[in-house]
């Protein structure tokens, strides 16, 4: 694999977990250019003046069948559907073999508030948007990969921009601190607390796949959510709650003798309360948080 080549990985990574939101699926987008790239006769690899621009073509084609079928399946799955959540060590340098969890640049385009707006768009939305407005990829680029005109990209991104504006919650400082405070109610069971924390219609989803349990439809309201973590936190003794970065925003992870079983992500009101709790609790999402229960050592 030339360097020219192996350099594209890390960026593929990002363009592909930012449209499909697994890094499992991501990765395996990612495998499955580079084996086209591959298949390829070597004259016809020669011909091609930017072998990544080829690789990003190809990438995004493949995420776009992704999306496609991933609807159909997402329709059967168990409970709610939420993106993969990246622990803080995400960015950090690594060879092209590393984790791709590795390979992922945090910022705004990868809270997990964004992709959760990522996932309300068209499959043609999402890769437009994603393409242009996160990665700055001309519209020339971007209908190659939709195979439409340069034109209907751009009003493909408009709307998508619509969503963003529509769906993004307005950004509020303080995280931090309020998740810190979060999590010192939920661990003295204070109901009062949390209810204070809470803006009154906060809403919690949690995805548990089926293979942990998790409320399969969003809880709705900051008293009703209050209760719902004061009776976790009854129910699960010898559970420990740590804050972790999220998706590079301030979150909490929960661990019980030293596997971690909930991440849990957050987003807050203007007033600095928090209305959204996303739990992703499916062991599946998780194994990249395996020995995230105490700072990792690389």
């Amino acid at each position: 694999m030339s360097d020219g080549v192996v350099g594209e990985r890390r960026q593929l990574i990002n363009v592909a977990y930012r449209l499909l939101g697994s890094l499992a699926e991501a990765e395996d987008a990612v495998q499955e250019a580079y084996a086209r790239w591959y298949a390829l006769p070597p004259s016809r690899r020669d011909e091609i003046a930017l072998p990544g621009a080829w690789l990003t073509t190809v990438t995004g084609r493949i995420c776009l069948d992704v999306l496609g079928s991933a609807r159909a399946r997402r329709e059967r799955y168990v409970g709610a559907w939420l993106p993969d959540p990246l622990p803080g060590r995400a960015g950090r340098p690594h060879g092209p073999s590393g984790d791709p969890a590795d390979q992922l640049v945090l910022d705004e385009s990868v809270t997990m508030a964004f992709l959760v707006v990522l996932e309300t768009m068209t499959p043609a939305e999402r890769v437009a948007f994603v393409l242009h407005d996160v990665f700055r990829y001309p519209f020339a680029e971007v209908a190659g990969v939709l195979d439409r005109t340069p034109a209907a990209c751009k009003q493909l991104a408009a709307s998508a921009r619509r969503r963003v504006r529509t769906g993004a919650p307005a950004p509020a400082g303080g995280q931090a601190e309020t998740v810190r405070r979060v999590k010192e109610a939920w661990e003295a069971k204070d109901i009062a607390a949390l209810v204070d924390l809470l803006d009154p219609a906060a809403v919690m989803t949690a995805d548990g796949g089926g293979l942990a349990g998790a409320a399969l439809r969003p809880v709705e309201g900051g008293p009703h959510i209050a209760r719902y973590m004061a009776g976790i936190a009854e129910k699960a003794p010898g559970l420990e709650l740590l804050e972790r970065p999220v998706n590079g925003t301030p979150g909490l992870v929960a661990r019980r003798a030293g596997t971690v079983l909930t991440v849990a992500a957050f987003d807050l009101a203007a007033d600095g309360r928090v209305a959204r709790i996303w739990v992703i609790r499916n062991p599946e999402k998780l194994r990249v948080w395996a020995g995230d229960g105490a700072p990792s050592p690389r």
